[in-house]
């Protein structure tokens, strides 16, 4: 079962899922997948009763639900507090309830979280972050995710797997790539941030990590996923730009404190792989080879 299958990440998921086997053969498993209009992951009772439903039908093998359902609009979550109680409801109160859910009816739980739940490194150390490391979250959004890390570990401790990433982009739905393409034929020059470093993850890279996830016979755990190395956002941009064969050069780099925004960004989200090796998966592809590709299967990306 797919939660939040409408969004970018959800919706490489079911493509993949539900993509023939070789030769043309079925695919290897049945999906329920359930978008945000057809799934209120607020109302406990709906989402108790959808997965018990998803459980009563006939199948085979193991039952697996991945939640990639999350509210994701973190500036508006500090400034509004009907923005701020639905992102507690989303990412903290309904992972719990999932958790609940999956633990009635022995199903596993590939719940997706965020590098925002980490804090600074002790001495102001750079290195890779770890799922061991410090959480320190800051700001709503940050907040109601770390909650909702703690609430499924409470209610499925032996039968989860929480998978923290980064700076996710897709296909569908706005993100970062897609608005420095716009922006691209929009401005002349454009100033972009770069005192924040992360690992940009390609949401199709992304769902394959967490099917191997789901079929492997890893334990319960923490686990960092994200594209390879590391970069900034204008970084970032710059690469955009390259994709689309306009002067990288127009791109210029700036510190956070010239863009001010109401939610805090942390300016260290590069995410280690070893958690990721350790469970014998492969790490996801280094994230500027990840850009090119995605490109070139998805040119729609570099239309904003």
């Amino acid at each position: 079962m797919v939660i939040g299958a409408g969004g970018a990440l959800g919706t490489d998921l079911v493509a993949r899922l539900g993509t023939p086997g070789a030769s043309g053969a079925p695919p290897t498993d049945s999906v329920t997948a359930l978008t945000r209009s057809e799934l209120d992951v607020t109302d406990a009772e709906a989402v108790r009763a959808a997965v018990r439903a998803w459980r009563a039908a006939p199948g085979e093998g193991a039952a697996v639900l991945v939640n990639a359902s999350a509210f994701t609009a973190v500036d508006l979550a500090e400034t509004d507090p009907d923005a701020a109680a639905r992102a507690w409801a989303v990412n903290a109160e309904a992972p719990g309830v999932l958790a609940a859910a999956c633990a009635e009816v022995g199903a596993r739980l590939v719940h997706v979280s965020t590098d925002y739940v980490l804090g600074p490194l002790p001495g102001g150390e750079r290195r890779p972050l770890e799922p061991g490391d410090p959480t320190a979250p800051e700001g709503v959004y940050a907040r109601s995710k770390l909650a909702g890390e703690e609430r499924v570990r409470a209610a499925l401790p032996d039968a989860h797997h929480i998978v923290r990433t980064a700076w996710l982009y897709g296909a569908t739905g706005p993100n970062f790539v897609r608005t420095m393409a716009r922006l691209s034929r929009e401005r002349d020059v454009l100033d972009v941030v770069d005192d924040q470093h992360g690992s940009p993850t390609w949401t199709g890279d992304l769902a394959d990590g967490l099917i191997a996830l789901a079929r492997s016979s890893a334990p319960a755990s923490t686990r960092h996923a994200a594209g390879g190395g590391a970069t900034t956002w204008w970084g970032l941009a710059r690469a955009v730009f390259e994709e689309l064969g306009a002067d990288p050069e127009r791109v210029r780099p700036c510190d956070t404190a010239s863009f001010p925004r109401p939610a805090p960004r942390p300016a260290w989200s590069v995410l280690s792989d070893a958690s990721w090796r350790s469970a014998g998966l492969e790490p996801l592809p280094p994230w500027r080879d990840a850009l090119r590709t995605a490109v070139r299967h998805h040119p729609a990306l570099l239309l904003g």
